[in-house]
């Protein structure tokens, strides 16, 4: 599978790919952002390929290493082909200034969820999105924690649902 699926994504987007990587058999692709919606629909609705299932959608903040040069933010995209039983990823790369992507939740439901998330901890926009609001954190907290240039702090946030509680009551739940 790895051949094939190099092969497809050389001949129908090799203006979009900037970089192919193999690290501990894992095989990675750099796309451009503006590519990434027509990337995942081919592999989507290739009948060879099949690569049916978005497990995972994360990000790295590159601040301070020497990877930043190439984009602050890389949002990594963990796709399954059950067909073949092969995970690959697809990377896009973002600046650190105003990092946005478009969507996937076009192209599979649970992109929603997975988008969300890295909205809240790494602050990435979703062009498109139907509901990019927080998931992780409590709606005061400003920023987002998993950047590298996030406040570190002792406080334990307080989540809304049970602000009113007395310590007691919150720390028996």
């Amino acid at each position: 599978m790895r051949t094939e699926l190099s092969e497809f994504l050389k001949s129908k987007f090799a203006d979009s790919l900037t970089e192919q990587e193999l690290f501990r058999d894992q095989q990675s692709f750099v796309v451009k952002p503006d590519s990434i919606v027509s990337v995942c629909e081919a592999l989507l609705n290739d009948e060879n390929l099949e690569v049916k299932f978005l497990a995972d959608i994360t990000c790295v903040d590159w601040l301070g290493h020497e990877q930043e040069k190439q984009g602050r933010f890389e949002v990594v995209y963990n796709l399954y082909s059950y067909k073949h039983s092969y995970r690959f990823f697809l990377k896009v790369r973002l600046d650190g200034e105003s990092p946005c992507v478009r969507t996937l939740t076009g192209l599979w439901k649970g992109a929603n969820w997975l988008e969300r998330e890295v909205f809240d901890l790494f602050g990435i926009k979703f062009e498109g999105h139907p509901n990019l609001t927080k998931i992780v954190t409590p709606d005061e907290l400003e920023g987002h924690p998993l950047r590298k240039d996030f406040p570190l702090t002792w406080e334990q946030p307080v989540f809304s649902w049970n602000k009113d509680d007395p310590p007691e009551v919150r720390n028996e739940r």
